[in-house]
């Protein structure tokens, strides 16, 4: 058979099934669609609720207390560079797409991990799945969604997500796997629960894989924020797009550092929240 034929058959097939999916499923990726950008708006309307100086005295105080002083003098003078390039309202634009992606994947990601630490053949069911997830190109997710739920901010979480669930869902399946086998066999001598086993003796464990599954969470939606700004979702993503079909070097370079900075400060926090989790293991 003609290569050309069935790959115009599956075509046509993957667009009816699309249009039959957006037709009869309408009400429900409006749902969606309302929750997510509802969701959005919530935090970004609490990121923009105080002065940036504010914010970052917060950014310097958090990476002082986490890491050492010196950090958090760099840290709040890096977050208010943002601030004085003008660029202030698109990173926190950037900010809450981030931090609304990364808490969605989070929330689906993490107790996903868990049954996947604990049901190992639920484990080797994941692996190519995740696979695929992380080989595609991550644009590639933002074609359906633009589908169903058209441009904004809620496809670009959509796509955010998907991007962002992996690393969550791997750390925190090993995490609970690599408990000391010592530690399982003193838990069920002294007669614990399956749920005091878990919650005193497994997650403590598993704590520093799973921060470091939050860290890797973050910065893949970093990523993939900035690409989604093809989409209108606003931020430092839409600025850079914006910037780049209109050939204004300054602002796209400008808009490249405040990214650089945003994802630099949380990548050193949360690793930093990584190392105090597994000091405190130990």
């Amino acid at each position: 058979m003609d290569t050309s034929v069935i790959t115009e058959t599956f075509d046509t097939w993957t667009d009816d099934a699309l249009s039959w999916i957006s037709d009869n499923g309408e009400w429900l990726f409006e749902f969606l669609r309302s929750v997510l950008e509802g969701t959005y708006a919530g935090i970004l309307w609490l990121l923009q609720l105080p002065p940036f100086y504010v914010v970052a005295i917060i950014v310097a105080l958090l990476s002082w207390r986490l890491i050492n002083l010196t950090s958090g003098i760099l840290a709040g003078i890096a977050i208010m560079v943002c601030a004085i390039m003008g660029l202030w309202t698109e990173t926190m634009s950037t900010l809450a797409l981030v931090a609304t992606a990364t808490i969605l994947a989070l929330a689906v990601g993490i107790p996903i991990g868990i049954v996947a630490g604990f049901v190992k053949s639920f484990d080797r069911f994941l692996e190519p799945m995740l696979d695929l997830i992380q080989t595609l190109p991550p644009y590639i997710y933002l074609l359906p969604a633009i589908a169903l739920l058209g441009y904004g901010p809620a496809t670009a979480l959509v796509a955010t997500v998907i991007v962002a669930m992996p690393p969550a869902i791997r750390l925190t399946s090993l995490g609970i796997r690599m408990t000391p086998r010592e530690f399982i066999e003193l838990g069920q001598a002294s007669g614990l629960t399956p749920w005091q086993m878990f919650t005193k003796i497994r997650l403590p464990f598993a704590i520093p894989s799973v921060m470091a599954g939050i860290n890797q969470s973050l910065m893949m939606a970093f990523g993939m924020v900035v690409i989604a700004g093809i989409v209108g979702s606003g931020g430092l993503g839409e600025t850079i797009y914006g910037a780049v079909r209109t050939l204004d070097i300054a602002t796209s370079i400008n808009a490249a550092i405040a990214i650089v900075i945003l994802t630099m400060v949380l990548d050193r926090l949360t690793q930093s929240a990584a190392r105090h989790a597994k000091a405190g293991v130990r």
